[in-house]
């Protein structure tokens, strides 16, 4: 009779064992990554647009080039594309001449507060070095209630976070691989419900509730619905393969890397290697530049981000289906012959019984 239970922690040891130095690993890799990404921000290549044939502008940005990489001059063929480019977030600010044999700089500052503020800062040192007068004109601010700019950042992280959490509670109680290609579709459904709701009370907090952007809550609410759902489906999809260890993946890639990497805290450019460019292609950093988008620039600069984020949905559902057609039928078949060799009355209730199917 002493047999059975040392049989049992001899299996468990080894399985908590595995689970406790993979979670040390994913929470140094947090430390790693938010205080290696965000101790020390430094500006590299702010794109500052120029018109070609603006020689007292071109000259200004070319001397600073000369001294910094702060900033990147991005020339354009008449002042209309420049501005096309500005209010298209590919650039930052636009230097041009001003009255008075002066500089202007136009900014958008809704574009990211810290980037606009370290051109300010960099072309006002230059100017005044010249005693040159230098005209700041902000085409696009930041709301007076979020004056940092950080307020589509925190609303993504929340609705990224539901978007696992949700897929996590369900692979928990219902098993991470549904059995079938039904119960798959159920589960889609289920988390299409669930991410609508979400992205409502989103909406609602950041409008009515903290009257922060009140005439865009039906935006921000399709916005949330859509990244609480690619998030959702992401990591149902990974949990749906791997089990209940996907979690470990799915918030090393969504929430380790994604925050940082999202651009919403700093700018891109204020970010070390490979981090600079996943804003372009993660969850987080594609909700946050939908957000901006949406909110501060009548949309413009919007196509990438939804259809990114409609794509990471789609492989998810895709993923989920896939991963219960193959596993989950393969899971109930083994149980199936298990329970059939154990005879009735043998099976065991709980949490872990659930782990693979649903």
């Amino acid at each position: 009779m002493e047999e059975a239970p040392q049989k049992r922690d001899r299996d468990w040891a080894p399985r908590s064992i595995g689970l406790l130095i993979g979670t040390l690993a994913l929470a140094t890799a947090f430390i790693a990554a938010y205080v290696g990404a965000l101790h020390q921000p430094t500006p590299r290549d702010l794109p500052v647009g120029v018109v070609a044939s603006d020689q007292r502008a071109r000259a200004t940005l070319d001397a600073v080039r000369d001294q910094t990489t702060t900033l990147k001059p991005i020339e354009y063929d008449d002042p209309t594309a420049a501005e096309d480019a500005l209010l298209s977030r590919a650039v930052y600010a636009v230097l041009s001449t001003g009255p008075d044999n002066g500089l202007r700089l136009t900014v958008a500052s809704a574009s990211g507060p810290s980037a606009t503020s370290a051109i300010k800062e960099v072309l006002s040192n230059a100017a005044a070095r010249t005693s040159t007068p230098l005209q700041v004109v902000d085409r696009v601010p930041v709301t007076s209630a979020d004056p940092r700019g950080v307020v589509p950042f925190y609303l993504n992280v929340g609705y990224v976070l539901g978007g696992y959490l949700a897929s996590t509670v369900l692979g928990i109680s219902a098993g991470t691989t549904p059995r079938t290609a039904r119960r798959a579709g159920l589960r889609v459904a289920a988390l299409a419900v669930y991410s609508v709701l979400l992205g409502i009370a989103g909406a609602i907090m950041v409008g009515p509730v903290l009257d922060i952007w009140q005439h865009d809550v039906p935006t921000i609410a399709a916005i949330g619905a859509l990244a609480v759902f690619a998030a959702a489906m992401f990591a149902s999809a990974i949990q749906g393969w791997l089990g209940v260890a996907g979690t470990a993946l799915v918030i090393l890639l969504l929430v380790v890397l994604g925050n940082p990497g999202s651009g919403g805290i700093y700018a891109p450019e204020f970010l070390p290697g490979v981090l600079r460019g996943m804003h372009r292609w993660n969850i987080p950093g594609l909700a946050n530049d939908l957000t901006k988008a949406a909110v501060y620039f009548d949309w413009r600069s919007a196509g990438w981000p939804a259809i990114a984020l409609a794509l990471w949905a789609v492989v998810g559902i895709v993923g989920l289906v896939s991963a219960s057609v193959v596993r989950g039928r393969r899971t109930a078949s083994v149980r199936g012959r298990r329970t059939a060799t154990a005879g009735p009355g043998s099976g065991r209730s709980g949490p872990g019984s659930t782990g693979d199917g649903g």
